[in-house]
């Protein structure tokens, strides 16, 4: 029997799901599936290719409502919003995400409507794009953070106490810091960080569209 391309990549999220990215490889996937390795290069080259197709999976989702009626902020937040719950919808998706260039249709869905969004805010084309990438990147360096929190080389001994313990000596403002730094309110820290990404956003307007 033939397996379908997209039996490989849901077996391919939950062998990272169980073992993390570093696990995935085209053996092991094979071993989970229960066939032999080259079937797997009739779908995906390499695992590269297999990377850049799990990662456009995670996008199917995302922006499938168009933004009718909205602010442009309002659409950057909500888009934002759904491209962090992707990322974390498994284990080291970000990571996965982060390590691909992915062009598609959801890619280019998501990114027109971002675009779309900031041209009504004013910012020309060459700033749209550059905004775009630079919210993608927030979202996928915080996601990656976040995730890293449950890692056990996080918790033992807990982070907090080693960053007092460096910064109690020689870096004050550091250490009257830490539990900011530490705070394990994503959503509102997530929420902060965009917040200065908009404020960065709406200064780059012109005057005529204030």
């Amino acid at each position: 029997m033939r397996i379908q391309k997209e039996q490989v990549v849901r077996a391919a999220w939950a062998l990272v799901d169980e073992v993390g990215v570093e696990g995935l490889t085209m053996r092991s996937l094979a071993q989970a599936l229960a066939i032999q390795a080259p079937s797997l290069y009739w779908h995906f080259p390499s695992k590269q290719s297999l990377l850049e197709t799990m990662a456009d999976a995670l996008l199917e989702d995302v922006g499938l409502e168009r933004p009718e009626g909205r602010s442009w902020e309002e659409v950057v937040r909500d888009v934002a919003g759904q491209l962090r719950r992707a990322f974390l919808s498994h284990r080291d998706a970000a990571r996965v995400f982060a390590g691909t260039v992915v062009v598609s249709e959801n890619t280019f869905r998501i990114s027109e409507w971002l675009m779309e969004a900031l041209a009504l805010a004013g910012l020309s084309s060459k700033e749209a794009g550059w905004a775009t990438f630079t919210l993608l990147d927030y979202v996928l360096g915080f996601t990656i953070e976040e995730q890293s929190f449950g890692a056990p080389d996080m918790k033992e001994p807990p982070v907090a106490e080693r960053m007092r313990a460096l910064a109690s000596t020689r870096f004050p403002h550091v250490a009257r810091a830490v539990d900011a730094m530490v705070d394990l309110d994503f959503d509102a820290r997530f929420a902060f960080g965009l917040d200065l990404l908009l404020a960065g956003m709406r200064a780059r307007r012109p005057t005529r569209a204030r």
